[in-house]
């Protein structure tokens, strides 16, 4: 009675057919890489079937984002040389700043109230430019930016208190957008924004409103 249950060993698959299952789950897996991951992640369509799918498009505008982002950071990088004369007053700016913006204060943190901004910029073709907000980890701004003379590519993105030369923490990414609004939370302590790339023919102004709980506002590309 305890054994009517129990397959056969007829009944168990036997070593042609899972390797046949094997082979087929390997072969959909590579179908799903070649037609949907690469097109929709890095923009490599070898087949044209993520293009047909609109995949192709989104990778694209995810690399060209990444891309710009990394060639402003590569400029910021790089500052001009100042003339000897500068370099005593240099010398003691890079002082104050290391004493009081690279981290926050005590008295900064008391600051991280809840308050209503606007800021607004005009780019000029090809222009890019980068607004952020230093925030708390946790805490959660409401936002909108709105365009005026056309779309522009965004990349919103947030970057720690010492942050590593290379890191990279994304929340959203568009090309030729006319606005977007939401709910920016911090993932961390540190800086949080927004970088818009103006890439039309003319002048685009970009305008930024948020409100929520955040210790500053700035422009810092």
């Amino acid at each position: 009675m305890y054994n009517s249950n129990i397959p056969s060993r007829d009944q168990l698959p036997t070593t042609r057919q899972l390797l046949r299952s094997t082979v087929i789950a390997i072969a959909t897996a590579a179908v799903l890489l070649v037609t949907t991951v690469l097109p929709g992640e890095y923009g490599i369509d070898p087949t044209g079937i993520g293009r047909l799918l609109g995949l192709t498009e989104m990778g694209e505008i995810k690399e060209q984002l990444s891309r710009e982002a990394e060639e402003d950071r590569l400029k910021d990088s790089q500052p001009a040389s100042a003339p000897a004369s500068d370099k005593r007053s240099s010398l003691i700016g890079t002082v104050l700043a290391e004493l009081f913006l690279a981290k926050p204060a005590a008295a900064s943190v008391q600051l991280a109230q809840a308050k209503v901004e606007e800021y607004t910029l005009t780019l000029k073709p090809g222009e890019g430019a980068e607004v952020k907000l230093e925030m708390r980890m946790g805490a959660k701004v409401a936002f909108e930016w709105k365009t005026a003379g056309g779309g522009v590519n965004y990349d919103t993105h947030g970057d720690p208190y010492d942050a590593p030369r290379d890191f990279y923490h994304g929340y959203g990414k568009g090309r030729a957008s006319p606005g977007e609004k939401g709910v920016l939370e911090a993932a961390f302590d540190g800086h949080h924004g927004w970088f818009w790339r103006n890439r039309t023919g003319k002048d685009v102004t970009v305008t930024l409103r948020v409100e929520g709980e955040f210790i500053a506002l700035k422009r810092v590309v």
